[in-house]
């Protein structure tokens, strides 16, 4: 048993994202599953970890929680990056980690939606048409201004250059824009989520 390796803290097919997601110039993400990571808070990242199948060892937990809050300090960088976030309103009903956990994680994405650079816009429930149907996906622009898309899937991810897949990507990201609330509605939204509480 001694000499079987450690677990990683990030699975390898992340690893190359993570060392992109630290340079990038512009961070593009739709997600209806789980609040992306980097607006997730301490609370909300130990539920989400305490979900996984098979389950992680409360120390496993505590090195992935400590990986997760330290990549939020990519927004809050000297040049963060232009970060552009549409999340699902689901998301933000499911009470992941219980009421309190709720609270404070609709709080902290309000914060977040006050940063300069950061643009959070939610999707409603209820919609009619839908451009992120086929799934979660990153978009991002490296300093060199090379154009890659991301996604996850159960068991590993893809990272996508190939110049016409990204396209496909980033034209359902402009789409998804056009349905979810504008920056200014979504506030309001959460404003009201908070006020509910």
């Amino acid at each position: 048993m001694e000499n079987l390796p450690e677990v990683d803290l990030v699975p390898a097919w992340a690893e190359e994202y993570l060392d992109l997601e630290r340079e990038a110039l512009a961070l593009s993400w739709f997600e209806n599953q789980v609040l992306p990571g980097l607006l997730q808070t301490e609370s909300y990242a130990r539920a989400v970890f305490r979900t996984d199948v098979p389950a992680l060892t409360e120390e496993e937990i505590g090195q992935r929680i400590t990986t997760r809050v330290d990549r939020r300090e990519i927004l809050l960088r000297k040049q963060p990056p232009t970060a552009s976030f549409i999340v699902s309103e689901a998301i933000l009903i499911d009470r992941l980690g219980g009421d309190e956990v709720h609270v404070e994680t609709l709080r902290h994405v309000r914060d977040c939606a006050d940063i300069p650079g950061i643009a959070i816009q939610i999707m409603p429930l209820g919609r009619r048409t839908h451009a992120g149907l086929s799934g979660p996906f990153i978009l991002l622009e490296t300093p060199d201004h090379q154009r890659l898309a991301y996604t996850e899937t159960q068991r590993g991810s893809q990272l996508i250059s190939a110049p016409d897949e990204v396209s496909i990507l980033e034209r359902k990201y402009a789409m998804l824009r056009t349905q979810a609330l504008n920056t200014e509605d979504t506030k309001g939204l959460l404003d009201r989520l908070l006020g509910e509480q």
